[in-house]
C-alpha cells in the first residue's frame, strides 16, 4: 500500500510523535509519501491524517477527489472523528486498522467549499477557535481549551438567525451558539444518542439562553446524550440548512476556518471511505 500522509507536527503529540507514525508504517508495509509535490503528482492508494481532527478533516477533499480512503491516526486533543468510528487511539492500534484494510463509508457536511465531519459553527465555538493556539494546546491541551472557552461565553453576544431547511420553511431566533453537527460526537464531551455520522441528515443545535447559569442543564443533557426538549436549546433535523445573520459571523468547521454567515450548510451522504473498523 501506497499512501500520502500528513502529519500535523503542531499538534500536541505530533511533533514528538511524528518519526513513531512513520516508523509504524513502515513496519506494516505501508510505503509514504509526503509534501506538496507528492500530493500533486498522486499514484496513492490512500491518504492517512496524523493529527488532530483539523488534519484529517483538511484531506478530505483529496480522499474525494481521488477517489481514495483516509486513514487516521489520532494525535490531537479531542480525536472526536477516531472515537465515533471506533479507531484505536494508539498509533500502533491505528495503524494497524489502516493497513488491514477494513473500509466503511460516512457522510460528509460542507459549507462555504469547506468539509466537516464532526460539526461546523458559529457563536461561542468560533471564538474559542479563534482564542485557541498550537502553542496553548501544546502546553495546557484541554484545560486551555476550557480556559478559552469561559473567556469566549464572558464575551457572548447573541446572534440574530434565520434558519432554512431543506423545506424552505424557515425560523427565526436569537443564539449564542449555534451548531450543526453531522456526527452525534462533537465538542468534546458531546455525544447525542439519535444521531450517527451516516444517517444522511445534520442536526441543529442552538443555545438561547441569557445567563450562563442557564446553560448547566443544557451542558448536562448533551452530554447525557439527550438533548431534546431542554429549555434554552433549539433542535432541528435536515439534509441542509440555509443560515442568514443580520451580520457575519465567522464559521469554523472541525476547528478549522470555513468563512462568514450567510452560509448553505449541506450533507453528502456516504461520500467518503475511510479506514475503520467493520
Amino acid at each position: 500500500m501506497r499512501a500520502y500522509l500528513a502529519i500535523n507536527e503542531r499538534s500536541r503529540r505530533g511533533r514528538t510523535l511524528a518519526d513513531n507514525v512513520r516508523e509504524a508504517l513502515a513496519v506494516h508495509g505501508v510505503d509514504v509519501v509526503e509534501g506538496d509535490g507528492a500530493l500533486r503528482t498522486g499514484g496513492f492508494d490512500c491518504v492517512i491524517g496524523a493529527g488532530g481532527d483539523g488534519t484529517a478533516a483538511g484531506l478530505i477533499a483529496t480522499a474525494i477527489e481521488r477517489g481514495v480512503p483516509l486513514g487516521i491516526v489520532p494525535l490531537g486533543t479531542f480525536n472526536e472523528l477516531a472515537r465515533t468510528l471506533g479507531i484505536p487511539l494508539d498509533i500502533e492500534g491505528a495503524i494497524h486498522l489502516i493497513a488491514s484494510g477494513h473500509e466503511r463509508r460516512i457522510d460528509i457536511g460542507r459549507v462555504n467549499g469547506a468539509y466537516f465531519v464532526n460539526e461546523a459553527s458559529i457563536g461561542i465555538s468560533s471564538r474559542i477557535t479563534r482564542l485557541q493556539t498550537p502553542e496553548l494546546k501544546q502546553r495546557f491541551g484541554f484545560v486551555g481549551v476550557l480556559g478559552t472557552a469561559f473567556q469566549a461565553f464572558r464575551h457572548a453576544r447573541p446572534i440574530h438567525v434565520l434558519a432554512y431547511d431543506d423545506r424552505d420553511r424557515c425560523e427565526r431566533f436569537r443564539t449564542i451558539q449555534l451548531t450543526i453537527a453531522n456526527s452525534h460526537r462533537f465538542g468534546g464531551l458531546v455525544s447525542v444518542e439519535a444521531a450517527a455520522i451516516d444517517d444522511g441528515w445534520l442536526d441543529l443545535y442552538s443555545v438561547e439562553i441569557d445567563t450562563a447559569l442557564e446553560a448547566f442543564p443544557i451542558a448536562y443533557a448533551m452530554i447525557q446524550g439527550k438533548p431534546h426538549a431542554v429549555p434554552g436549546l433549539r433542535t432541528l433535523r435536515s439534509a441542509r440548512f440555509r443560515i442568514e445573520t443580520r451580520h457575519p459571523h465567522h464559521i469554523v468547521a472541525d476547528g478549522e476556518p470555513a468563512g462568514f454567515t450567510p452560509a448553505l450548510f449541506e450533507v453528502l451522504p456516504k461520500a467518503l471511505r475511510v479506514f475503520a473498523p467493520q
